[in-house]
């Protein structure tokens, strides 16, 4: 992959994948790689086996993960999108720690519909020691999740959240406090929206009109009703309840058309503040939202011991 300078300053892949080192650490991945039409080393992104072995490639390699697996057909995230937000959102939490890094496991982080890969707690943990929990509606994303925790080593707490119309409730329990929650929401609307989205993407990509998702994905991870903007806005509704317990919640949005609703649906919500954070990797634009209860005034805390 070439450089993406543009990715966050501490993201270990603002300088490409180095695939000789993460040969080294993967032998596996030696069978996929193809080289482009300038002789470099890479993989063939719409092979979905060949995407998932590079992800185990760069987990064991960059975030000292030494099991990484997931079932067949789930969410297989790209790696270095992911972390850029959690370096994001380590430099919103600076604001409230006297401008330094907060780091260790007195940072709690929820991160809502965790997925399969686990990846947000595993590049948060070994990036910033924080505590994470995750909760899913998918019992096998759960349980793979587990086994990923288990296997190496770590302590996150994982929750089976049964009511899909729930964000937060049954997951924040009255004595829970958080430093910050985060998501990746579902995209769309239906898995028709979905498969059409796939086809756009190889389209415009001059791969041909294939529905393939070379990045896999279950109905629950790439749509919901009134996708990426109703679960959102139920998630800002849902946040009212809990909002004492938490310093940030934030959400990706992909949809930069989304943001003005959103807006407004803050402004309903009687918020302290919010902000949109822009984040770029290479020639893709994303961002996420962050909105917050708590003034000004209230926001500082103690990494090591948090007040909320």
């Amino acid at each position: 992959m070439a450089a993406k300078p543009t990715l966050h300053p501490r993201n270990q892949h603002r300088g490409g994948y180095d695939f000789e080192r993460l040969i080294l650490k993967n032998p596996e991945l030696e069978g996929f790689i193809t080289r482009n039409p300038r002789g470099q080393m890479t993989i063939n992104f719409q092979d979905g086996a060949a995407v998932r072995m590079l992800n185990r490639a760069l987990l064991t390699t960059h975030y000292d993960v030494d099991f990484w697996d997931i079932p067949a057909s789930y969410l297989c995230p790209p790696v270095p999108g992911r972390v850029d937000y959690i370096h994001y959102l380590a430099d919103l939490l600076t604001e409230g720690n006297g401008k330094k890094i907060p780091r260790g496991p007195k940072v709690h982080a929820l991160d809502i519909g965790t997925g399969a890969s686990l990846v947000y707690p595993l590049a948060g943990q070994h990036e910033y020691g924080w505590a994470f929990t995750g909760v899913d509606i998918d019992p096998v994303a759960i349980k793979s999740a587990r086994q990923i925790s288990a296997r190496n080593g770590l302590d996150v707490k994982l929750i089976h959240q049964k009511n899909a119309n729930d964000i937060f409730k049954g997951v924040i329990g009255p004595d829970d406090r958080y430093h910050v929650t985060l998501c990746n929401p579902p995209f769309h609307k239906s898995q028709a929206k979905a498969e059409e989205g796939t086809r756009r993407k190889w389209r415009n990509l001059g791969k041909g009109n294939s529905a393939h998702l070379n990045f896999g994905g279950q109905n629950a991870e790439l749509w919901c009703p009134g996708g990426e903007i109703g679960f959102i806005a139920r998630m800002i509704e849902q946040s009212v309840n809990c909002g004492p317990q938490c310093l940030w919640f934030t959400c990706l949005v992909s949809k930069k058309e989304n943001l003005k609703p959103l807006s407004r649906l803050l402004k309903k919500a009687k918020v302290a503040e919010f902000r949109v954070v822009d984040m770029a990797q290479g020639q893709k634009t994303s961002r996420f939202i962050a909105w917050t209860y708590h003034a000004k005034r209230q926001r500082s805390f103690d990494a090591r011991k948090p007040q909320l």
